[in-house]
């Protein structure tokens, strides 16, 4: 099998959160405001949980609605930091 170029990649985006009960609130907060669709086009995957901030990395394309489901989610769920590499977001 051949390897993809990078033309074909999939371009991710890391997220930075911090709140409470994070592993549970972030997916459904999510789910509920992009759906089931939108929640595998957006590629969600938890890099690094914590007890107090999670690492998440999602589609670069569905970003903004990420953010939003935050913003309207009624838990506090805080976007510290968005980054393109896992370095860059431990700075």
């Amino acid at each position: 099998m051949k390897a993809l170029r990078p033309s074909m990649k999939e371009n991710k985006r890391y997220l930075l959160l911090r709140g409470k009960n994070l592993r549970e609130d972030v997916e459904k907060a999510i789910l509920e405001f992009i759906g089931v669709l939108g929640t595998s086009r957006a590629c969600l995957e938890f890099i690094k949980i914590e007890k107090d901030y999670v690492i998440i990395s999602v589609n670069r394309e569905s970003l903004n609605e990420i953010r939003a489901s935050f913003a309207v989610w009624p838990e506090e769920i805080k976007v510290e930091r968005v980054s393109g590499t896992l370095k860059g977001l431990r700075k």
